[in-house]
């Protein structure tokens, strides 16, 4: 059973900020509306208030077709933009131990993370689980790069770990920064356990052969949208499921 983390790390809001990321004080209103937009679906789903059932709809996965699409981006702006929601709790994943870019936004990358646990039999959750000075927000980083990862993500452990992360609290939100599905079959195998997927596309970047691709390792009936990540300041329109959104940068 999971226990509280041992460990609450102070957020320096104005890096965030410097990065592009979303936070409780920004006055980036166009950034907070657009991710008004990506997380009303996925919100209704996870409650169970969706079209259809989903089975750990608050497990909610972001990956993109290749790198540098903005899929850690989009995943952070995500995970603060529900933790200002008044029901939930957010626990943000970094999924990604090849780049750790959630870890690093947040500064945690030399700490202990998802690949320790899941291939040391000495941790607990509580080791490895960050609190943060932003309520209702935690970060599991992305850890060590070790060999044998692949395997471990798609053990019964991976799956017994995040079962007892979806269930463990009635409010959670899991948003989990995964890897580029073409770029590692990591990805795909995280696929399986996600209630819902969101997949970023750049916009000038992503090629539409990609795109499909991508798409084509997934089921699709767990594609809540794709969001089109971009630098420029207005906004495109590109639907894919039920919404659209873009980001500040690539």
């Amino acid at each position: 059973m999971e226990t509280p983390a041992k460990r609450t790390l102070s957020i320096d809001l104005g890096r965030l900020e410097r990065s592009g990321i979303f936070t409780p004080e920004s006055r980036n209103y166009q950034l907070a509306e657009e991710l008004r937009v990506i997380k009303r679906r996925l919100l209704i789903n996870a409650a169970g208030l969706g079209d259809m059932p989903i089975e750990h709809g608050n497990l909610i996965m972001v990956t993109s077709s290749t790198p540098g699409e903005g899929k850690t981006f989009i995943a952070s702006n995500l995970a603060i933009s529900i933790e200002m929601e008044i029901d939930h709790t957010v626990l943000l994943v970094d999924a990604d131990a090849a780049r750790a870019g959630t870890s690093h936004v947040f500064g945690v990358e030399s700490e202990l993370g998802l690949s320790d646990l899941l291939m040391r039999s000495d941790l607990d959750v509580s080791d490895v689980l960050i609190n943060t000075d932003i309520d209702d927000l935690a970060i599991l980083p992305a850890g060590s790069r070790t060999a044998g990862l692949n395997e471990q993500l798609a053990s019964k452990k991976m799956n017994r770990l995040m079962k007892e992360l979806c269930t463990r609290y009635e409010d959670r939100i899991i948003v989990l920064d995964s890897p580029p599905l073409l770029a590692t079959t990591e990805a795909s195998v995280l696929a399986r356990l996600a209630g819902q997927i969101v997949v970023v596309a750049a916009s000038g970047q992503t090629t539409n052969s990609d795109l499909i691709s991508a798409l084509e390792q997934l089921d699709l009936s767990k594609v809540a949208g794709i969001v089109l990540n971009k630098s420029e300041d207005q906004v495109e329109t590109a639907y894919y499921g039920s919404y659209y959104g873009s980001g500040a940068r690539s």
